[in-house]
């Protein structure tokens, strides 16, 4: 996701979410910038966060890939939880950003290119969009023969790995982390949307895991009930910042509200300006 400061929505529209109230289920060290973005509209924001980073159980298929660093052509790297995990191992065992320097590096999306420049190391491939099937399309063509890094979390969508072992890539998936629902977040996520005064107008969905904890916080029943409108327009909204995480809305039989035309958090964040005078017809009673 874009980690840019300013999100991409017009600029005469400094007050444009005046009176919304948004609930942000990032992670709580990554809601920062889509928060305080969002606070710059005039947006109320509601920070439960719906995942939590957790060290993978072991290292040590992680470990092996870096101590052969040297045997691959390709990492991949796809979210920037990925990319922090990666470098705080590579730190553990001493190895500086410079091991990676021969490696021809694919990042999902610009946040995630921005966090590995900030190692100081080249992006060759970010795709036009910021799903997998783009990293596949990017590089389906340039990867046959060669042995491939996957970085990425414990339970992750298999598009990548399949469709460049099709390709004829020999391709290693090493977990540097794991996404958790935090128990914590259940009863102050039921509290909020009980409330008749900080019921939320929306709820931000940034990735699939997003919904799936949604779903596991509230139970399946009680995630539908959540986002049912009474009546049109009436109700909770569902944010989504792109197709994949909408199609795992759906999967749910949940509904997609709102949903990002660029899928970073800049776009997330104009898509819910677009529908704002929609989503303040939301009395927080129903």
């Amino acid at each position: 996701m874009a980690n840019a400061r300013k999100p991409a929505t017009d600029p005469n529209c400094a007050t444009s979410l005046t009176g919304c109230r948004v609930l942000i289920s990032r992670a709580k060290k990554q809601a920062g910038v889509l928060s305080s973005a969002l606070r710059e509209l005039g947006c109320k924001v509601i920070e439960i966060p719906f995942i939590e980073i957790r060290k993978p159980r072991s290292y040590q298929p992680l470990d092996t890939a870096l101590q052969k660093l040297a045997t691959y052509d390709w990492l991949i790297l796809t979210s920037v939880n990925g990319v922090e995990a990666l470098f705080e191992r590579m730190g553990k065992k001493k190895l500086a950003a410079s091991a990676l320097e021969e490696l021809k590096i694919a990042a999902i999306g610009p946040a995630t290119k921005k966090a590995i420049e900030e190692h100081g190391l080249q992006v060759t491939v970010t795709p036009r969009e910021y799903v997998a099937e783009s990293v596949v399309s990017a590089l389906r063509r340039r990867v046959k023969g060669q042995h491939v890094l996957l970085v990425r979390a414990k339970v992750a969508r298999d598009v990548i790995p399949r469709e460049l072992r099709k390709a004829g890539a020999e391709v290693d998936v090493v977990e540097a982390y794991e996404t958790i629902a935090p128990k914590s977040s259940a009863k102050r996520l039921l509290a909020v949307l009980a409330s008749k005064s900080s019921k939320p107008h929306a709820i931000t969905f940034t990735s699939s895991s997003t919904v799936k904890n949604f779903v596991s916080l509230l139970g399946l029943q009680g995630a539908r009930a959540a986002l049912k409108k009474p009546m049109a327009h009436h109700g909770v909204h569902s944010a989504s910042i792109g197709p994949v995480t909408s199609a795992t809305l759906r999967e749910f039989g949940l509904p997609v509200d709102i949903e990002a035309k660029e899928y970073t958090i800049p776009g997330l964040i104009a898509a819910i300006v677009r529908q704002s005078d929609t989503i303040r017809k939301s009395p927080a009673k129903l």
